[in-house]
């Protein structure tokens, strides 16, 4: 599929605000840069198609401009991977969080509620780069994921939550459903469903 770009000749008419402190316009970048994240995020978990998430459609629910979307992200595809790698960090970084506020088994249970939303960026990305660019994405991100959920299940091990004789690698292969590219309307419905299943089979037995 073709990225969404915006004509070259709109793209160099929009020029930076003048007389204002160079501080201020990156203070008002980084929060544009963040609503137009979070609205593509909430686009591409209301769609049941890759379709349906548009450049238009994600600049007017930021509140922004075509001009201003496309001069931070060059393409719909920019846009996506910069949801997936913020989605990516802040899941790594909940895992310790989580664990210091809640028993290990509601700490994991809360970080695969978050999975599923990282579960649909990566579908939707899926669909639009191209393998290479998938292979490289997967590569980097899989270890530090990795580490992440071996925190939790680790954890709940400690604590006999989790039953002895599963890894990381393990639950990670039983949490594979969340990025199929099944386009059912019923997915979500589905996901609640195996996601119950999973995690009453990790429970431990002590």
């Amino acid at each position: 599929m073709v990225p969404q770009r915006l004509p070259e000749q709109t793209r160099r008419g929009n020029q930076p605000a003048r007389g204002r402190p160079e501080s201020e316009l990156r203070s008002d970048s980084a929060r544009t840069r963040r609503r137009l994240l979070d609205a593509a995020r909430a686009a591409l978990e209301d769609a049941d198609d890759i379709d349906q998430v548009t450049m238009h459609g994600i600049a007017r629910a930021a509140g922004v401009g075509q001009g201003t979307i496309y001069r931070h992200f060059p393409s719909r595809e920019d846009l996506l991977l910069a949801v997936y790698h913020v989605d990516v960090e802040q899941l790594v970084a909940t895992a310790p969080a989580l664990l210091a506020a809640h028993p290990p088994r509601e700490a994991l249970r809360r970080w695969v509620d978050q999975l599923v939303s990282y579960g649909q960026v990566k579908r939707g990305l899926g669909q639009i780069v191209q393998a290479a660019t998938s292979d490289a994405i997967r590569s980097q991100w899989r270890p530090p994921v990795l580490d992440a959920l071996a925190q939790l299940v680790e954890a709940g091990q400690a604590s006999g939550d989790i039953r002895a004789d599963v890894d990381a690698e393990d639950v990670w292969q039983l949490l594979t459903f969340l990025w199929s590219r099944d386009t059912d309307r019923q997915w979500r419905a589905r996901v609640k469903r195996r996601l119950d299943v999973v995690l009453d089979g990790l429970h431990g037995q002590g």
